[in-house]
This record gives C-alpha cells, structure tokens and sequence, in this order.
C-alpha cells in the first residue's frame, strides 16, 4: 500500500472510531456508581455538564447559591447513605460550596464537591486566567479528601477515590476538582468505558473487638442509673431495628439528641428528653451510639455531667481518634454502629440481663411526667401575636398527625423550643443545623429532602435563618416540590425590639417590622399565607400539606418573645466596661 494510501486508510479508521469525551466520562462514571441526582448551581465550565447530564437521565437540580446546593448535597448524603454530590462552577462558585463541603464533613455527611477550575500551568504561574484559584490547595483543610483528574483517562479512578472516601469509616466531604479543558479531551470510547470503576462495597462493615464488647456489656451490667445517648450518627446508620431493640430489651432510658429524635418515638416510655437534665446529670454508665463528646454535650464535662468521675462512658464510633477526645472512655467499641449495637443486643439478649434499678427508672419517669405536665399549658396559649411555644404547640400536633413529614429546623428560638416541644415519631425525619449550629441550611436542606424522599417537607425558620437561603423558594416553586416553609417573623434576630441609641439607623438585630416574607413564595406561583393565631397557622400548614403545593406562612410571633442567643447565650460574652 503507498503512503498516501495509508494516510487515507488511518483517515477513514480515524473518522468511524468511536469517541468519548471528559463530559461523558464523568456522567458515565457517577450513573455507574448508582449517582442519580446532581444539585448545582451551572455556569463556566460545568453548563454543558449539566445539560448532558439531564440528558443522559440523572436528575439536576439548580439552585440560586451554591451554598445551598451544598447543603442539599450533603442532607441528600445523610438520607441515602450515597455520596451526595454538589457541581459548582470554579473559584468564587467553588468558595460558596466549601462552607457547605465543610459543614458535611464537620456532621459526618458523605458529599462530594465537583468543580470546574482553571488550568493548572496557569494557575501555578499565576498568570491571570479566568477565575483563577488553586482550589485543591483551599479545599484539603476542609473536608475529608481532595483529588485533581487532569486527564479523562483517569476521570473513572477520580471519581471512585471521591466516592469511596467520602462513605467509608466515618462519612465527610470530599472535594474532586475538574480543570475546564478535561472535559473536551477526546479518548476512544472502549478504553474510556474500560477506565471507568464501579466501587466495590465501598463502605464495609467493621466488626467490634470481642474483648471490647465484653468490657462495654460488663459495665453496663453493674451500672446503678444507665443511660443511652442516640446521635445522628446513629441515624445515619439505618441500624433502625437493632438500636430499638438493644433500648427496649436493656430497659435503659435514652436520651436523643435532635437529628436521632424518630430512632425510637419521642412518646415511647422510655424516652428521658423530657428529663434531660437530670439524666445527664446523674446517669452513672452512660452509652453514646453516634454521639460524640462536643459542645452539644458539654464536652462530657462540667455541671451538666454532675460530679467529675461520676460516671463512665461506654463510646460507639467508627473512628478510633474519637475516644477519650474529652473525656476518659472507660469502654470504647470502635466499629460500625450497625455491628457494635448488634454485638451488644447479642449480650443483652443472652441470659438473664439486669432490669435498670426501679428507683432510677421512676425518678426519671416522674421528672419527665413534671416537665410535660409544666409545658402543656404554653403550647396550648391561643395568644395573639403568638409565643414561640404556642405556635410550636400548633406544629407539634400537626407532626404527631402526619408522621411520616420531614420536619427541617433552623433558628435560634425556632430551633432551640422546636427541639424539645415537637415530638418526632419515624427516623430521619428531623433535619437541622447539626454539629457547628450553622444557619442557612433550611431551603437545601427542605429541596433535597423533598427530591430524595417524595415526602412532605416542613420547613421551620426563624426569619433570621430564613434570610440566609429564601431566596430558594422561587426554587421550590421552580421544581413544584411539596415544601411548606413556616417562617417565625418576630422582626429581628431573638428579638426584634433592639434600637440605637443615637436614633441613626435600625438596632443591629432588627430586621423591617412587619415584613411579608408570605409574598416572596406568591411571586413565584407559590400559596402565601400570613397567620398570627395558633388556629390559623395550624389550619394554613395542614392545608398546604394536604396539597403539597410549595407554600410559605408568615407567622407573626411576637418581637419580645425571643431570647437573647437562645439556649446558648452562655457563648455569647458580655462587655463589662461602662463607656464613660
């Protein structure tokens, strides 16, 4: 054959190949991994990804910040025990994500970021391109892993690392940066489907020492006053059955913490959320299942946990570095929550185990019976304008009837009164502002619940709160998603009475007085309603979940009804110098 009969020969061989492209690649390698929703916010260099992707059948849902979309990715990771996964366009898009990337992982939610970013032999010279930043160097504090694909051969590889690290041992964020011109490289389409990897048993079970469930089940059986702490992790892990029956077989109160509320109902005998002070206090064996000893728990410590050495922890977590990070675990099981509560049921369920002593188990029933007895009569106020506790007694009647909805909480009155006072009945049904007590996380959170599930979304904000993200409602709307949003207007952040003193501008916490946020949602194509009884707001939620029409209530609270930082205004300092 002559040599320009070979040219043309390769030339024809050239244009009848097959090709694939980074675009496709990545779209290929997440549907082969079981990925089938995308929340986003398009723009340079993603649009086109997240065209094709719609296209090629995974669900993308656009947002109007990518915080947001951030916060819906990783919620969406909490719920389906799937990486929840953000596509974000490069540099300031990018740094809008991270606060969300940052709070997965901070909460133990598998979410991966993807982001477009500029090309590396630019960014490294500095040279000025196009939203220029080393996004990987700004991401690797911040989340649990971070990987760079600069060649689509290895797009299958990068995404399995991503997925893999962001659900195996203890869950997190992960961040996976796209340069633009990845996405137009060219490859043949068999070697591209070859490079493509399906994780294999990405999250595996790890099974607890023998000699350490033997320790934990020897101490819990001597305990005088046990308790059982459940925290989101436990949750998380969907060892729903196991956990209800170590609690009920064992006898030992529990205590929920706000995200594991639904493990087992708030009304089941033996719940201590009512008595949790006294239980914290005077428990002697404590168990914490996907708790860990933060903040939310005075570090274990303090007048909260009584007298110091008091008692003795017995700590479930997959994450060996977790134990003894505040206190002395006098029993760590390091595994996961699924085969450390089964071993522990398995020794509980075995010959005769101890009831917890009856004295311990009526002194926290008749202080949780007093607490009930002493709240009724403020959920039941039919004040007007309403108390956070009237209208929240409204809402926690309406949950007790509609179990099955989600109930997404933020705020600071909002979320610290609606932890206590509305019950929760199913598991995962309580989402809200998790370890770092972040605000902004109500419209993601509410989207992706919604998208996930199929299940009505209750959606409770402070007004404060509700600013950082409410602009998503035009969002709900846009994907006609059953979300009701109640918004708790007391015009200003805990109070809305604060002035300044020079009469110049509005006090630093108050917000515009009477504010209609109800005609946001109606400028949408949404339902507003504005309600200040108890009665209406009650009337106007059943309606809107009986529709599953995207609805936003303004419920006018009262501005004097708040408190100053809510629950933890022991965080706030006070100034104890008098300006002369």
């Amino acid at each position: 054959m002559s040599a320009v009969a070979q040219i043309i020969d390769n030339s024809v061989e050239a244009d009848t190949q097959d090709l694939t492209d980074g675009f496709h690649l990545v779209i290929d390698a997440l549907k082969l991994n079981g990925i089938d929703t995308i929340y986003g916010v398009p723009g340079i260099p993603i649009t086109d990804l997240g065209r094709m992707a719609q296209a090629e059948g995974i669900r993308v849902i656009s947002f109007r910040h990518e915080q947001n979309a951030g916060n819906a990715a990783a919620i969406a990771g909490f719920l389906t025990k799937k990486p929840g996964i953000c596509l974000t366009v490069s540099a300031p898009g990018f740094l809008n994500g991270l606060t969300a990337l940052a709070n997965a992982t901070t909460n133990c939610f598998p979410m991966i970021l993807i982001s477009g970013s500029s090309e590396r032999e630019i960014v490294d010279l500095q040279q000025g391109d196009y939203e220029e930043m080393d996004q990987l160097a700004i991401a690797k504090p911040l989340c649990k892993a971070a990987f760079r694909v600069l060649h689509a051969a290895d797009i299958g590889i990068g995404v399995a690392r991503a997925i893999r690290a962001a659900v195996s041992g203890r869950p997190g964020g992960v961040y996976l940066d796209l340069p633009a011109k990845l996405f137009s490289q060219v490859m043949d389409a068999d070697a591209g489907a070859k490079s493509l990897v399906k994780v294999i048993d990405p999250a595996p079970a790890q099974l607890p020492a023998p000699a350490a469930v033997k320790r934990a089940l020897d101490l819990l059986k001597d305990a005088k006053r046990p308790l059982i702490v459940l925290g989101k992790g436990a949750a998380y892990a969907q060892a729903d059955d196991e956990i209800r029956d170590l609690v009920e077989k064992s006898g030992i109160p529990f205590l929920p913490m706000s995200m594991a509320k639904g493990l087992l109902p708030d009304t089941h005998p033996q719940s201590a959320g009512a008595a949790r002070s006294l239980v914290l206090k005077d428990a002697d064996v404590v168990v914490l299942i996907g708790a860990r000893l933060n903040w939310l728990l005075s570090h274990g410590k303090g007048k909260t946990w009584g007298e110091p050495g008091s008692k003795k922890f017995i700590q479930i977590d997959i994450e060996p570095r977790e134990m003894d990070s505040n206190v002395e675990i006098a029993a760590p099981l390091v595994g996961d929550i699924g085969s450390c509560v089964s071993a522990l049921l398995e020794g509980v369920s075995a010959g005769d185990w101890p009831a917890p002593p009856a004295e311990w188990v009526s002194t926290v029933n008749s202080r949780k019976e007093a607490n009930i007895a002493k709240m009724a009569p403020r959920l039941l106020k039919n004040s007007t304008p309403m108390d956070f506790h009237s209208a929240l007694g409204a809402l926690r009647t309406i949950i007790k009837e509609r179990p099955e909805t989600i109930l997404v909480n933020e705020g600071a009155n909002t979320l610290d009164l609606a932890r206590g006072i509305i019950d929760m009945y199913q598991p995962r049904k309580r989402l809200d502002v998790g370890t770092w007590g972040v605000m902004g996380i109500g419209m993601g959170f509410a989207i992706a619940a919604a998208v996930e599930t199929g299940k009505p979304v209750l959606a409770v904000e402070g007004d404060s709160a509700f600013g950082f993200s409410g602009m998503e409602v035009e969002t709900v709307c846009r994907y006609n998603l059953p979300v009701c949003v109640v918004v708790f207007n007391n015009n200003g952040i805990y109070r809305g009475t604060d002035s300044d003193p020079h009469g110049r501008d509005p006090g630093t916490t108050v917000f515009v007085k009477d504010s209609r946020y109800d005609k946001m949602m109606e400028a949408f194509g949404g339902v507003g309603v504005n309600v200040t009884t108890p009665h209406e707001l009650s009337r106007a939620v059943n309606a809107a979940l009986d529709s599953g029409r995207p609805t936003l209530i303004n419920a006018v609270i009262d501005p004097e009804a708040g408190s100053e930082s809510g629950n933890i205004g022991s965080l706030n300092p006070q100034s104890v110098v008098k300006k002369k």
